[in-house]
């Protein structure tokens, strides 16, 4: 296994495990399949390609797995009671969901099963509820009901005037998004998966194998998986495809302190349209509350940051939803970029006399499908011809915990008895200890930054973001790397 981050891309003729493909007395030193994108999705689809004993490549432009439109996922894991009934998305949200929460429960990923509400503050939004009960009930989810507007209060005291009802959706919950992505590859790379970062995919040259051109040079494949998200649609050109166009949608959120957390007990949706599920308010499993997410069309796919504009109709639409939320204070602001393409269903296509797999437009819900998006990809190229004998289940993987809901080391009395490092606390905000930091730093898949460390440990994500603990997190930072 590898995972290289600088210089030219490594050559030789191992599978990742050390053994030799047979394949390479043929194709040289090719990959069997590159994934372009290290993202939940991405990720996902390499961890279930390790399970074949073939030489596979998880490749990036950033520095770290996660990096880009999964790092500021909203962490809903889903029911898809809401999805488009009978697309592709709607099946694979239904089955992702249930293998993620089966995959969270063996590999330490926190989830808090906190139930959904989909509010009405209008008679418009309160008719539209019946049916929005329905196409549940079309998307397979049975257990969605109709509150009236005093059960919806009992509920929820801290609700803003004027509620009528709600829709319950009571097996929505929230997940941490950061640990999800890191399981994945770095079982993935455990198995023996190439994971080469700092490597953007600069040209395609389709053939057999394909050769794309990269940042850190030439690398070679026999198939070839898009999953590059915001850019799916540039490496689709790439291989002469035009099927879609990716457009990014900026989703700017308000994270509130962890003392904001008993005013809120489920997550609250609002009735969606058009554009999206729209703002929110939902609890995290670090403890916070969040609201959001904005929903801006733009030209620029690197345009991330939050605006005053955006934070002030965050604020307005917060006000009325949950107004003693305001009054708490905000932790952190951040945007994410979704890769929106105008389309009611994920954009995955096959191409299969190419060899290729395009994993594109896949939105908020793609956290909760991307086990499932994984399982569709390997059948898609195994049409393609990519050979399936020999499957083996990867070795379990165990994350260490990052949610408020489960024990975490700086209260763990033997975790401290057996390793002191555990007790000493470096970032106070968060409880985050000397062990966990080290523990992160030596990790399969380390963090390529000190945010890659925050999304590992918590470290500088608490309410004074760094002032305190920034100095000595760099210094272990920098002290690993050298």
């Amino acid at each position: 296994m590898t995972v290289t981050t600088d210089g030219p891309l490594p050559g030789g003729n191992g599978n990742g495990n050390g053994d030799v493909n047979l394949n390479d007395n043929v194709n040289g030193d090719a990959y069997d399949v590159t994934v372009v994108g290290a993202g939940v999705v991405g990720s996902a689809i390499a961890r279930e390609l390790a399970r074949l004993p073939l030489r596979i490549a998880l490749i990036d432009a950033s520095d770290d797995v996660g990096n880009g439109t999964s790092k500021a996922n909203t962490a809903i894991l889903h029911t898809g009671f809401d999805a488009v009934p009978g697309s592709l998305e709607s099946r694979l949200v239904r089955e992702g969901q249930r293998l993620l929460a089966s995959y969270a429960a063996e590999s330490g990923i926190p989830v808090e099963p906190l139930g959904a509400l989909l509010v009405a503050w209008n008679e418009e939004q309160y008719a539209a509820l019946p049916g929005l009960a329905d196409k549940a009930v079309r998307n397979g989810y049975r257990a969605a009901r109709i509150l009236p507007a005093e059960e919806v209060r009992a509920r929820e005291p801290e609700l803003g005037p004027g509620v009528l009802g709600a829709l319950h959706v009571p097996d929505e919950a929230v997940i941490c998004p950061w640990t999800t992505t890191l399981a994945y590859a770095t079982q993935a790379v455990r198995a023996g998966v190439d994971l080469h970062l700092n490597c953007p995919v600069r040209s395609v040259t389709p053939g057999a194998p394909h050769t794309l051109a990269t940042g850190r040079g030439p690398l070679r494949t026999r198939h070839l998986v898009n999953a590059a998200g915001l850019y799916a649609d540039e490496i689709d050109r790439m291989l002469g495809h035009a099927d879609f166009t990716v457009t990014p949608r900026r989703g700017q959120l308000i994270v509130f302190d962890e003392l904001a957390r008993g005013l809120v007990r489920h997550i609250l949706l609002p009735v969606p349209d058009a554009r999206g599920k729209g703002v929110l308010v939902t609890p995290t499993v670090y403890g916070n509350v969040m609201l959001g997410p904005t929903a801006e069309d733009l030209d620029d796919k690197t345009a991330t940051g939050s605006t005053a504009d955006g934070l002030a109709l965050l604020r307005e639409k917060g006000r009325r939803i949950l107004p003693a939320l305001l009054e708490e204070e905000v932790t952190a602001v951040y945007a994410g970029l979704r890769a929106a393409t105008g389309q009611e269903d994920y954009a995955i296509r096959a191409h299969p006399a190419q060899r290729y797999v395009t994993v594109g437009g896949i939105r908020s819900t793609g956290l909760t499908a991307s086990m499932a998006i994984a399982a569709h990809v390997v059948e898609l190229l195994a049409e393609g011809g990519l050979p399936m004998a020999g499957a083996q289940e990867p070795a379990p993987v165990r994350m260490p915990n990052l949610g408020e809901a489960f024990p975490r080391p700086y209260g763990d009395a033997a975790m401290i008895a057996a390793d002191p490092e555990y007790g000493r606390i470096v970032c106070h905000c968060e409880r985050v200890t000397r062990g966990e930091i080290r523990d992160a730093l030596a990790g399969t898949v380390p963090p390529g930054s000190p945010d890659g460390l925050r999304r590992r440990t918590r470290a500088r994500g608490g309410r004074c973001q760094g002032f305190h603990c920034g100095a000595a997190v760099r210094a272990m930072f920098e002290e690993a790397r050298r």
